[in-house]
């Protein structure tokens, strides 16, 4: 019986292995590429894409809007101007220190009063409010409020045009009394969720809307009929925000007093 020598095997030839490294170099290389390339178009696409979405909203009609609302809203000065000859003083609006009604209660019972149901006060005959359930307008839920010292910020009370927003808009060269009655006014206050409101902050339009989509028209036209009262300005990104949300809601009508 004949043995076969058996053969050690054999190694890669060298240059297949050089062959090899060189194409995981290339992918290599390939891989870098694409990622620069996907960087760029990111930069470039950051720039460049808020113009061709306004261009493209302003072809297609986005910016169009009708009704009593989008017309009042176009007979509004459009400015970008910050005011910085003076400091935004929020305490200068007077917020919760008049009585207009001579009830004896602040602006926040009043606006509580007004917007709950099942009102409750502390004792009969007073107008400070003990509970009552709110029908969030900015997250349409539905809030069971108690006055307590950790209860009662849950519900808090908006500056629709926020204070801070009207400064910028021309509220800085009010008179003390002016601001006082800006700060004070129920048309534009409103009870919220608490929450929502420290998320909105001095937000316009352009930055922040409800969540509760079916109460942004709303929304903007109690904003554009506060700025028409008090002759507030409108910045250009705020003026397109809110047609486009008046887009959807053609028949909008500014709320009444």
């Amino acid at each position: 019986m004949s043995s076969r020598r058996i053969s050690p095997p054999t190694r890669p030839h060298r240059s297949w292995q050089r062959a090899r490294h060189h194409r995981r170099d290339k992918s290599l290389a390939r891989l870098c590429a694409l990622m620069v390339i996907a960087v760029v178009l990111g930069i470039v696409t950051g720039v460049l894409l808020p113009k061709f979405s306004d261009h493209i909203n302003d072809l297609s009609g986005g910016y169009h809007a009708t009704g009593a609302a989008a017309t009042a809203m176009q007979l509004l000065r459009v400015s970008d101007i910050v005011p910085t000859s003076t400091k935004y003083d929020r305490a200068s609006f007077g917020f919760r220190e008049t009585d207009v009604d001579g009830n004896g209660c602040d602006v926040r019972d009043d606006v509580l009063t007004r917007d709950f149901s099942s009102v409750k006060f502390t004792y009969t005959g007073s107008c400070i409010v003990q509970s009552g359930v709110l029908k969030d307008p900015y997250t349409a839920q539905t809030m069971n409020f108690v006055r307590g010292a950790k209860t009662s910020a849950k519900v808090q009370i908006d500056h629709v045009v926020a204070l801070e927003n009207a400064w910028k808009s021309g509220a800085h060269a009010w008179t003390k009394a002016e601001k006082y009655r800006f700060g004070n006014d129920p048309y534009n206050l409103l009870a919220v969720n608490g929450s929502a409101n420290q998320e909105k902050g001095s937000a316009s339009a352009a930055y922040w809307l409800p969540s509760n989509k079916a109460y942004q028209c709303s929304y903007v036209s109690r904003q554009i009929a506060v700025k028409t009262k008090y002759r507030l300005t409108i910045t250009k990104s705020e003026r397109q925000a809110m047609l486009i949300v008046l887009h959807g809601c053609p028949h909008q009508k500014l709320p009444k007093e």
